[in-house]
Order: structure tokens, then sequence, then C-alpha cells
């Protein structure tokens, strides 16, 4: 039959593979990253809210240096200081008033840089404090705070973009503004409003997520549910920014970058924002990876968060003990359709794990960060700024789809990819990212040629890449598969800064008369 293919099985099992029968024939159907979700389409900057424990420990203020440093790249629409397990009866909003007005200090010399940047005068009007106290006992009628008000005007505000949530510590602010918001809008309403929120959550920091996921079961939210005492995590995808040594869950990864005295020579060093990013106590950054997957660097892993980028990848299944199905980490191993990651480390060896997901761009991620950093005290002529790619014709960040039949060759070509910096080389490495996009799809089997020049090309073998190998039992699978390819272009400057493009290959059966 034309399209299909088959695996095989050993009889000896036989009996497991038959408990797989019912799911085995749902994914054929459907795919094997389980139930099909939306591709974000909005055009223009992300919205983004910030939810922040500042104050707490270093880690949040380090965050909040980097936001500010990618604040052209974001529509912030509300920043609130709030509480956690970890600071139960304080917020913090004095501290982020005095991180923006540093930034104001070096806003003029960004924009030498790259234009959008924010006024300091703006940022400090979308800054309040949110809950007073510690979890959802700090919420209900009456109890609202300016943090929810900032949060409810936001989602409410006639946008067509999708409002992203970024949360560093306790949800309770973001419940109390969806609490405000339920008792006085129609059920209609507040199911399109709803709609339009993307929560980013580093785990669970109080007993407020939680009650929002089971009272709002439509929410998109991001999350690997857990204790809010910190038990958890150490499983968690996002500690791959750092916690190589603290969570000890990082091998493989490279620490060079990520260490105190990196960070000394390259960000603290550096005019009035680097003087107010403090030594870590524990790990550098716990939450930047809830908005490094909005800067626009050509991986668009904000479009669905199994794409993956700089913020890890996750899938949309439902975890023991929630409600509903979210956005989240495991996933099906039977057919390599988990939020595991499959990278080379610097030890030449493969590790998989979920952290991966993330330390696999982080030499990447920390020169971005550091050369934005030289923007705020140096000219265009004495910094390094990110080349500009262009594959097949199209130029800019978006990704580029092709559908083709299983036996074509693609050409792929970054011909017209330039650096804004003169006399710079640049240098191209193509590369399959396996695991990206499986969400409600099966995954294509395609080969990869000529992956360091500027032009390459992509065999599309079948579109159904064999499961995990056992061997002589048949899975029908129908349909196209997909696969990704990225792009990624780096120049020599000082630091070397990478630029990306992702490709999306549709792969269809072989065409021809079925079978």
């Amino acid at each position: 039959m034309s399209g299909i293919g088959w695996v095989e099985v050993p009889p000896a099992l036989l009996c497991l593979i038959l408990a797989f029968a019912v799911g085995a024939s749902q994914l054929s159907a459907q795919g094997s990253g389980g139930d099909a979700q939306p591709v974000d389409g909005f055009v223009g900057k992300p919205r983004v809210a910030i939810i922040s424990d500042i104050g707490n420990e270093p880690d949040d203020q380090m965050s909040f240096v980097r936001l500010l440093l990618y604040s052209n790249e974001f529509d912030l629409e509300a920043m609130v200081a709030a509480t956690s397990t970890w600071q139960r009866n304080a917020t913090h909003p004095e501290t982020m008033h005095s991180l923006i007005d540093a930034y104001g200090e070096v806003r003029k010399n960004l924009l030498l840089h790259a234009q959008g940047w924010p006024t300091a005068e703006y940022l400090n009007e979308h800054v309040a404090a949110g809950q007073p106290a510690y979890g959802m006992a700090a919420t209900g009628e009456g109890k609202t705070s300016k943090g929810a008000k900032l949060l409810k005007t936001a989602i409410e505000r006639n946008d067509p973009r999708p409002l992203w949530i970024c949360v560093w510590g306790g949800t309770n602010t973001l419940a109390q503004a969806l609490i405000d918001l339920r008792a006085t809008e129609t059920p209609e309403r507040m199911r399109m409003l709803v709609s339009r929120l993307r929560v980013d959550s580093i785990s669970d920091q109080d007993d407020a997520g939680p009650w929002i996921r089971h009272n709002f079961p439509d929410l998109f939210y991001i999350v690997f549910p857990s204790q809010p005492n910190g038990e958890n995590y150490y499983l968690a995808t996002w500690t791959g920014i750092s916690g190589d040594l603290y969570y000890r869950n990082g091998e493989g990864a490279d620490m060079s970058e990520v260490t105190n005295e990196w960070l000394d020579g390259n960000i603290r060093s550096k005019g009035p924002l680097g003087k107010l990013y403090p030594k870590f106590m524990f790990i550098m950054e716990g939450d930047t990876p809830s908005f490094l997957n909005l800067i626009d660097n050509g991986l668009n892993g904000y479009r669905r968060p199994d794409w993956g980028g700089w913020g890890g990848r996750y899938v949309y299944l439902r975890p023991y003990g929630e409600a509903h199905s979210i956005w989240s980490q495991g996933g099906d191993e039977f057919f390599r359709a988990g939020s595991q990651d499959a990278v080379v480390g610097v030890d030449g060896r493969q590790h998989v794990s979920d952290q991966a997901g993330i330390w696999r761009w982080r030499n990447d991620f920390q020169n971005d960060f550091a050369a934005r950093m030289d923007w705020t005290i140096k000219d265009f002529a004495h910094a390094n700024h990110n080349p500009k790619v262009v594959v097949n014709g199209s130029a800019g960040t978006e990704s580029i789809q092709i559908e083709a039949n299983a036996g074509q060759t693609i050409q792929l070509n970054a011909k017209g990819t330039s650096d804004p910096d003169a006399g710079q080389k640049l240098t191209y490495r193509w590369f399959v990212y396996s695991e990206a996009g499986l969400n409600g799809v099966h995954a294509a089997d395609v080969t990869l040629q000529s992956a360091n020049a500027p032009a390459a090309s992509v065999v599309l073998n079948s579109p159904c890449r064999k499961g995990w190998a056992i061997p002589g039992f048949a899975i029908p699978c129908k349909g196209p598969g997909t696969a990704h390819v990225i792009l990624a272009v780096t120049d020599n400057g000082s630091p070397a800064l990478t630029s990306y493009r992702r490709i999306i290959l549709v792969v269809d059966p072989a065409a021809g008369p079925a079978q």
C-alpha cells in the first residue's frame, strides 16, 4: 500500500505490544505527538507580562537584567512583583524600578544598535505589586491588587496577538486577575479572553498554578507540575539554563559560560546594568527560559512549544494528577515523541534529557547576551551584531515550510545571507532537529547532505521514520510526515553570534497508484 510503513516485532514481545494496540491505532491516525494543537501565527512582537518573586534571591534580578536587554523584542505590558513559597509575605517592585532606571541610562546607546526600545518611563508605569501574601489564601473577592489590575487590563486589551505571561514566582496574582474577570464577564467572553493567554511557568511556586489549571481548563499552560517547595526542580527542563552542578542533571553540557567568572568578565563589568547583575546563589537565571523562546532569533520557538528553542521544548499531554492536557514534559517513548532531546555534549558523547533542550543552545544565547551588554556601552562599529539569514531567497526570521513527496530531494541555499559588521566571516551548519514538531503528526525519515556549507540538500526518504526498533510487529504509519531542519549561521565577531532559520518539511507519500 502506498504511503504506509511497517516495523516488525519478535513474537516473544507480542503480548507486550498488544497492550499498546489501542494507543497505536490512535497514533497511526493522528500522529505520535498527541492531540493536534495549533501553531500561533500572530504577526508582530509578542505581548509579554512578567510575574516575579524578585528580591527572594539573586536569580530573578539576573533574569530581569536580561529581560531589559531584550525589551525591544517584546511589548512589555505588565511587570508584577509577586510572592512565592520562597517569599511569602513581601513583594519588591522597587527592585524592578531600580533596574529599569539603570536601563534608562543606557537606552540611548542601545538605540545605536537596534530600534524598538521602550522608554524607562513606559516600563516604570507598567510595574506593580501583586498579592501581598502567599498563594490562594491571599486571593478572593475584594482582595485585588495593583498587580492583578495591571494583568487584568492587559488581558482585556483588544489585540489579536496572544498575551504571554511568564511566571518566575507564585501565580496567585494571575489567579486574582482571573477571579476579578470571571466576576464581571459573561462565560462566552471569559472563554475568549482565556483563549488569548499563554502561560509559561517556572514550575509551581505556590498553590495557585494547580488552581488556575483546574478552574480554567482551556488555558494554554507550559509547566512541569511540581510541589512548590522545590523538591522536583531537578527534573525540570528550565534547569538546563545553568543547573548542571547544583542539580547534577547537565551531563555533557558546556559550563564555561555560566560561571561567575565568565559573568564577571562579560556581563558585570559593563556599564550601569552590568553592575546590577548579582552573583548567583544556586544557579544563574533559572527564570530566563520562560521568555527565551519569545526572542526573534529565527527558531520561532513561541509558535508552538514542541518546536523547541533557546527556552526548551515541551509536548502536549496530561501529566499525572492534572485534569486535562497541558504543555509539559514526558511523552510517548514508544514512538520517541517525548520532551527529551538527544544532543552530543562537550565530551563527544550523546546525552538525552529534557535539560539538553536548553543547554544545546547555551553558548549561542550566552554570547548573544554578552553582545547586547556591549551594546549598552559601545558604538555600532565596536560591537557585534547578528547575521541576517536568507534561505531559498526568503529573508527574515519566519519559518519556511516546504511540502514534497517521498523520494524527492530538496535543495536549500543560504545565498544572500549577510552580516551587518564589515569583514566578518560566516560559517553554516544545517541539522535535522529530529525531536521537534511532532505534536499531532509523525516524524518523516530524511537525510541531510552537505551540512556545513552554504547550500545543502535533504533527501526525503519516507513520510514515516522507523519506531524505536522492535522489529517484526506491524504498526501502520499513514499520511504525511514532518521533519524540522535548522540552519545556524555564526559570524566570527567577538563574541561570535548565531542566527537561525527553521525549515519545516512536510513529506507526503511517494507519488503513484496505490498498491
